[in-house]
């Protein structure tokens, strides 16, 4: 009898591992389609702020009138909201200075 118990604890030992296992498998098909999803959304994000930032610049002209050069330039959001173009020496630098902030 002690035998028969035993091994009907670990059948139903087995087969609930056997259902975890299903339902890990399902939960993992799950997260790759959601991360599928994540990252072609990431993906679409990009190619948008890619093309507002390309339009932006091909609108923007120095004191002079001629048109600012994105290699030269970045667009800068800062932590109050207010956004401008800047030289890309000074925004490596005040990047620097917000990592040693943080």
């Amino acid at each position: 009898v002690a035998a028969q118990k035993c091994r009907k604890r670990k059948l139903n030992a087995i087969l609930n591992l056997e259902e975890d296992v299903c339902n890990l498998q399902t939960q993992k098909e799950s997260l790759k389609k959601e991360h599928f999803q994540c990252s072609k959304s990431i993906n679409q994000i990009k190619q948008k702020l890619n093309n507002l930032y390309h339009d932006i610049f091909s609108r923007l002209r120095d004191d002079q009138g001629r048109p600012v050069n994105p290699r030269q330039y970045v667009i800068h959001c800062s932590s109050n909201g207010s956004v401008c173009i800047i030289p890309k020496h000074l925004a490596k630098s005040e990047q620097n200075q917000d990592n040693r902030k943080e």
